[in-house]
């Protein structure tokens, strides 16, 4: 065997061995179709900035953002009034169960605890930390919005 031969046969053995593994998803991208999967009424718009923008009936915004330097993953959701609906808080709480693999009882107290804060006392921006997730909450006159988290350090 001639070394020019050798070298087309190994080149072709290598083209054959990079053509046979399988194309992979993103993970954020599988999470999404994860949440499209498993709870009913969400859809998955578009893809920009490492951010996916999905719909839902009972939240007038929600956003899942895609690992980066500081956090693992992200999710951001926004309701249509101060007090938002138990179906929004049921919307959270179950696409931070999937996002972050906490049961959902756990991720509905504390999103529950977050908005609930929120008040004369203790103002309309509130960070908590619950059970290694960060969440803040914020609201305005017309609406109230919360953001999950969780660091990379953990």
């Amino acid at each position: 065997m001639t070394p020019t031969s050798r070298i087309l046969l190994l080149t072709l053995l290598a083209t054959i061995a990079l053509a046979a593994t399988p194309a992979r998803a993103d993970r954020c991208d599988d999470i999404a179709r994860q949440l499209k999967g498993q709870i009913d009424g969400i859809s998955i718009g578009r893809t920009a900035a490492n951010v996916i923008y999905l719909t839902h009936p009972a939240a007038k915004q929600v956003r899942l953002g895609c690992p980066s330097r500081s956090v693992t993953n992200e999710f951001y959701a926004a309701a249509d009034s101060r007090k938002p609906a138990p179906a929004f808080l049921n919307l959270v709480a179950g696409a931070a169960a999937i996002i972050f693999t906490i049961p959902k009882p756990d991720t509905l107290n504390g999103a529950t605890r977050c908005i609930g804060r929120m008040g004369i006392f203790r103002g309309d921006d509130v960070k908590l930390r619950y059970r290694r997730l960060d969440m803040r909450c914020t609201r305005n006159k017309t609406s109230a919005t919360i953001t999950i988290s969780r660091s990379k350090d953990e």
